[in-house]
């Protein structure tokens, strides 16, 4: 189930990454696109898991530069604002999350 934030959480523009989250983004894409034509295909079982686990690696890729970038804009601003409480605890439940889907 997909969880969309409400508009008053939206990622602030200018993140360090976003050229490089997109192109890995697109990446992953047509690499998903890939192993869905592989499976259609009837390729060897092993053959696909090992392409499905290099689309995995590519996501959790793109999850560590959009952390980065969350935790040097967002947390960090709720740090120097002298709040730092309430995004440093979405910051874990989202971690949590993560981990737990892995």
């Amino acid at each position: 189930m997909t969880q969309t934030a409400p508009t008053s959480r939206l990622r602030r523009p200018g993140a360090d990454h976003e050229a490089e989250i997109q192109a890995r983004l697109r990446k992953a894409s047509g690499q998903l696109s890939g192993v869905a034509g592989m499976h259609a295909d009837g390729r060897y079982c092993v053959d696909v898991l090992d392409q499905l686990s290099a689309v995995s690696a590519a996501v959790d890729a793109v999850a560590l530069l959009v952390l980065t970038d969350h935790v040097n804009s967002c947390v960090r601003e709720a740090i120097e604002a002298g709040d730092p409480e309430e995004k440093v605890a979405e910051l874990l439940a989202a971690l949590r999350r993560y981990v737990r889907n892995h």
